[in-house]
């Protein structure tokens, strides 16, 4: 491992640790907000973001992005892509961030502790929308109605109700969905696609996990 000088981070080969130290060289600045970075590329894609520019496009629903990297993520929307792929248990995500976190899954490992209540969480997003229970803070607004939401993805299924979106399609036929767990569920049901869940009091079957459990809560019932 190789160590940085002026900060705690470290990298594997030499040449990495050198790139990185242009961060603390200020050789290569933004003009407008004076942030560094390691090298010309990142400069550009960061300049990006004052300019507005966006020259990548999506050729199904033409959403521009400043970088490919960034188009190739969104696109896996469209085409339902998983590449990343868990070791454990075979689930694939379109994310490999969202693999990471899936690992934990596996491991128990909960890295954030809320100070309040002692609560832990997998992922730093749970873990900041746990915090708004307790601050009951609502930093996501619709700017439709001005209604406010504590996550942005409850905002983001929100919207559908004004735009009538449906950016979720099938690749094997032309349905589309207004959300992703719609798309999910479409997939198993009619092209066979992902993954079953079994009752194994009743045999009956579900397309979502969760559905399974609050399913058997009604065989816990039953007993008591």
């Amino acid at each position: 491992m190789y160590a940085c000088t002026q900060c705690e981070k470290h990298f594997t080969t030499q040449r990495y640790l050198k790139k990185h130290m242009n961060v603390h060289s200020s050789k290569f600045n933004c003009t407008e907000c004076g942030k560094c970075f390691n090298g010309n590329h990142a400069l550009a894609v960061h300049r990006r973001s004052h300019s507005g520019e966006k020259p990548f496009e999506c050729t199904v629903c033409s959403k521009r992005f400043t970088t490919a990297f960034c188009l190739d993520k969104h696109s896996r929307i469209h085409t339902g892509d998983k590449p990343y792929i868990c070791l454990m248990c075979d689930k694939a995500f379109s994310e490999s961030g969202h693999l990471r976190t899936h690992m934990r899954v596996h491991t128990g490992d909960k890295p954030y502790q809320c100070s309040l209540c002692g609560k832990s969480f997998s992922d730093s997003g749970s873990f900041q929308q746990h915090k708004r229970v307790h601050s009951n803070e609502r930093p996501h607004v619709c700017h439709y109605c001005g209604k406010l939401f504590k996550s942005s993805r409850v905002l983001k299924c929100h919207l559908v109700t004004h735009t009538g979106a449906k950016p979720y399609s099938c690749r094997h036929c032309s349905d589309s969905f207004t959300q992703y767990c719609q798309l999910k569920a479409h997939l198993l049901k009619s092209h066979n696609e992902g993954t079953w869940f079994t009752c194994q009091i009743c045999w009956k079957t579900f397309g979502r996990s969760h559905h399974l459990k609050r399913h058997l809560l009604c065989h816990e019932r039953v007993k008591l």
